[in-house]
């Protein structure tokens, strides 16, 4: 596959008077290949806005190497704006605009065919409110709109933040099923978001950066399967004698909620068998896979003490070096 978007040591300090010198990205690496749907995970204040921006040359990185669909950015990105939609964090609209009226003049800007805006209203579900003024709208419906917008230039790179919010569960369905249908159409879509159900759900790739650092990054069932613990829910009569008989097999296992968390176990029959020759027979024998959501804590866990994670692949950032937003110190 081609990269779509390379990022090579991608650094980014921020300075004041009151605050000092702030790093919001330090040594950041991400590479998006054609036709990925690929998940971009961080806490708040982890570097990912701050980046976006940076990509797109709406803030100055003071080193490191970007490109998009194969140009620099963001000395030649104009020789490819018009093939990238992109949303970072909430854009703002005329209120007294209808939604279908902002459209038009956005691709009239744009050199966009008027015509395209029915088409883009219809795949975001906002085609029988598209002669509603902007200020009625909701906050889900203002982020379809976005999208929208974004959706103009029938874009071969779509990035999106937070393209969920505000969105109720019938909503984020249907975003799921649009980023799905795009990338099924030869869209490459990097999707920033906090709801990492639906990333899981939508993604093929993922790369979560914490504190401006890369702490994980490949296809999402790797890395899940990176982070399997091998754990089996158990339930029987007797936990607490289970306990010791799986002990006594050398076999590690806890009593947690009157069930048996039983770790490192790479044949589950052996727990049945351990137990079933002592007479205690398995009522419930239940793999505990890791979920996305499970890994980001464990990976982004330290993010609130003093320690700093470490690039994958890399060494750790200097001690003393804080991680502030582009704004107010807290990246979305």
């Amino acid at each position: 596959m081609s990269a779509v978007i390379e990022i090579e040591g991608l650094r980014k300090t921020f300075r004041s008077l009151r605050s000092g010198r702030r790093v919001a990205v330090d040594g950041f690496d991400l590479l998006v290949e054609a036709g990925q749907v690929h998940g971009f995970l961080g806490p708040n204040g982890s570097g990912k806005t701050t980046t976006l921006r940076a990509l797109l040359g709406l803030v100055r990185a003071d080193s490191g190497r970007m490109t998009v669909l194969g140009e620099p950015s963001p000395e030649l990105l104009p020789r490819v704006a018009g093939q990238v939609g992109a949303i970072v964090e909430s854009p703002q609209f005329f209120g007294n605009f209808t939604g279908y009226r902002t459209l038009r003049l956005l691709a009239r800007a744009g050199g966009v065919p008027v015509s395209r805006v029915d088409e883009v209203l219809e795949l975001v579900g906002l085609h029988d409110r598209g002669d509603e003024r902007v200020k009625g709208y909701s906050l889900g419906m203002k982020q379809r709109l976005a999208v929208a917008s974004a959706l103009l230039k029938d874009p071969r790179l779509l990035i999106l933040d937070e393209p969920a919010n505000g969105l109720d569960p019938a909503g984020i369905r249907e975003m799921r099923d649009l980023m799905r249908s795009l990338a099924a159409n030869g869209v490459t879509v990097l999707v920033s978001s906090h709801i990492l159900g639906e990333i899981q759900l939508i993604c093929d790739h993922v790369t979560i950066i914490s504190r401006g650092r890369r702490v994980a990054t490949g296809r999402v069932d790797e890395v899940l399967a990176g982070h399997d613990r091998h754990e089996f829910l158990v339930r029987v009569a007797e936990p607490e004698r289970a306990v010791d008989l799986l002990h006594a097999a050398e076999l590690t296992a806890v009593v947690d909620g009157g069930a048996l968390v039983v770790s490192g176990v790479s044949d589950p029959t052996v727990v049945s068998r351990v137990l079933g020759e002592q007479g205690l027979w398995v009522g419930e024998l239940t793999p505990l896979r890791p979920d996305l959501e499970s890994v980001f804590l464990e990976l982004t866990g330290a993010y609130e003490h003093s320690s700093v994670p470490r690039q994958v692949g890399d060494s750790s950032l200097p001690q003393g070096e804080a991680v502030i937003d582009l704004d107010r110190g807290v990246d979305a």
